[in-house]
């Protein structure tokens, strides 16, 4: 069973998962580069649909989170989705897909999870 990680590829944390993963011999079909291949509206919305809601998918930690200003308000799930699509910088990473599950952000005890209901 083969999974798909959305993320950049010199991001240490999407690079870390990439390596938990296949370090239990899970491996990963399709490695998505959010910078070069920007997600599609649907795309957003399906993984923010997988991971169990946009607030899940949304990244808080990105500069352009406090630099806009979003820290002084509350972003509703579909802002947060259109500035996830607008600009990939607010998506949390990595994403790690497998079958109709996934994931945001590194977690062993998810990926376990993930892998493991998956496979």
């Amino acid at each position: 069973m083969g999974v798909t990680v959305y993320g950049l590829p010199h991001c240490s944390t999407c690079q870390k998962a990439v390596a938990y993963l296949e370090g239990r011999g899970v491996a990963v079909d399709r490695f998505h580069d959010l910078k070069a291949e920007r997600l599609s509206a649907d795309e957003v919305r399906r993984l923010a649909e997988l991971v169990g809601g946009p607030d899940k998918l949304f990244s808080r930690r990105a500069m352009k989170y406090r630099a806009m200003g979003l820290h002084e308000r509350e972003v509703s799930p579909d802002e947060m989705l259109r500035l996830m699509e607008e600009e990939y910088t607010f998506v949390t990473r990595p994403v790690v897909v497998a079958g109709d599950r996934a994931t945001a952000g590194f977690s062993a005890k998810r990926l376990d999870a993930l892998v493991g209901a998956a496979g």
